[in-house]
């Protein structure tokens, strides 16, 4: 396949995913030892962290418009790079926490500052990428993302093992130190043309993100599509454990098949998208896809000797995968391609929020219906699933014939023009 296929090429594009490299490392550690460093060193029950970890990211979901509209009127470079380093110190925190207000101010800042430094990254990327390869880079970082994680993740299983407060303080204190050298490597990009990085830019009609129907419907569609991401890391452990006969490590094989698709083959997928109406094919058989993995996640629970289930949860992960990759390259073209070219940090930040919130209410969701209706709950959510992928097309269409007139906003619904062969590795 080539390393074209996972490196992506030279100039911003590679300078960005190096910085995502760098802080996804420090997250996947993050992401495996915070529960149990707020729990064993911090003191703070299940009950104290979960309320907490709500309320950071209903604030993060909020935050994340007004912190993008900021990155537009001050350049989206600076924003940045102010909102990893504060992302860091905000980790930091958490290192000297021992109540629960402290621990709840440090989660709220962490999460808004993640939230604000996605919008911003977002900006960036539109800002010096051109609109032709803005979904193609954004494939090449999330395949960074997700091999990055998986380093952070086998590192974090280190401080598991130790199981010691040293050991979670490291970890912690890795991924502080991830978003400085990230804020360091977004330094080395070019300020975007037009853009001073000290000076406001005018102030317009302000927050135009919030009376755009059609693009809020666009996100509420995509948000709903984002209810994959609680289904990997909350539903399918507990699924697994409970409701089949499946080995315990079916749960990490799962995730490991998942990152590794993801890294390989993200690009690739990506590359089929060519404007808005292929992304809107590519989120309509996405919707397809997962309705036939949760299917297929479904047919696990039937019983059986071990292998069956095991087999059965392998295929559903494979097919879940192929649908996830599928929606991720439809909604990063059509996020971008409606947002005005002037006002795209507080566009991410809006369109991003669904992230925010499908890890707000996925959890309880989806535990909700998979893990008390069992077959019948993941029929359910599959047919939501279905459901918009399906209406994404028609709400792409209205999005789109809004946007025919204003400055720097899609002018079509068709395809760009056909893409060069000067892309590292063809």
């Amino acid at each position: 396949m080539g390393l074209g296929r996972i490196i992506p090429p030279q100039g911003p594009p590679r300078t960005l995913a190096l910085a995502q490299l760098t802080n996804s490392v420090g997250d996947g550690a993050y992401y495996v030892c915070s529960v149990l460093y707020f729990s064993h060193v911090i003191g703070l029950s299940p009950t104290q962290i979960g309320a907490a970890l709500t309320v950071g990211w209903a604030l993060g979901a909020v935050a994340g418009v007004p912190l993008g509209h900021l990155a537009d009127r001050r350049g989206p470079r600076g924003i940045a790079i102010l909102m990893s380093l504060a992302t860091g110190a905000a980790i930091a925190c958490l290192l000297f926490v021992r109540g629960y207000p402290a621990f709840l101010a440090a989660v709220c800042l962490y999460t808004c500052c993640q939230c604000g430094l996605a919008a911003a990254r977002q900006a960036l990327l539109a800002a010096l990428v051109e609109p032709a390869r803005r979904t193609e880079t954004r494939a090449y970082l999330q395949s960074t993302v997700n091999a990055g994680l998986a380093l952070g993740a086998a590192l974090g299983g280190i401080a598991l093992e130790l199981d010691s407060e040293g050991s979670y303080l490291t970890a912690l204190a890795m991924d502080a130190l991830t978003f400085v050298l990230a804020a360091g490597v977004l330094w080395r990009l070019p300020v975007p043309p037009g853009r001073s990085g000290t000076e406001d830019r005018p102030a317009g009609s302000g927050l135009t993100v919030l009376r755009d129907r059609p693009y809020a419907l666009v996100s509420l569609l995509n948000m709903v599509m984002l209810l994959y991401m609680p289904l990997l890391s909350v539903v399918l452990p507990l699924w697994i454990v409970e409701r089949t006969e499946a080995p315990g490590w079916t749960v990490s094989a799962l995730l490991v098949l998942n990152t590794l698709t993801v890294v390989l083959f993200q690009v690739r997928m990506a590359s089929r998208v060519t404007g808005l109406r292929s992304a809107s094919r590519a989120v309509r058989h996405a919707g397809v896809v997962m309705l036939l993995a949760c299917l297929c996640f479904a047919l696990s629970g039937a019983g059986g000797p071990a292998w069956l289930p095991l087999l059965v949860l392998l295929v559903a992960a494979l097919v879940q995968v192929f649908g996830e990759m599928l929606l991720g390259s439809g909604s990063w073209e059509i996020g971008f391609a409606l947002a005005p070219a002037d006002k795209q940090g507080q566009y991410q930040g809006f369109y991003g929020a669904g992230t925010a919130v499908a890890r707000l209410i996925g959890p309880l969701l989806l535990t909700t219906l998979v893990l008390s209706w069992g077959t019948g709950g993941w029929l359910v959510l599959g047919a939501l699933f279905l459901a918009a992928g399906v209406a994404m097309e028609p709400a792409v269409r209205w999005a789109a014939a809004g946007r025919a007139d204003g400055p720097g906003r899609v002018t079509s619904a068709g395809p760009r023009p056909a893409r060069g062969r000067s892309r590292v590795g063809d």
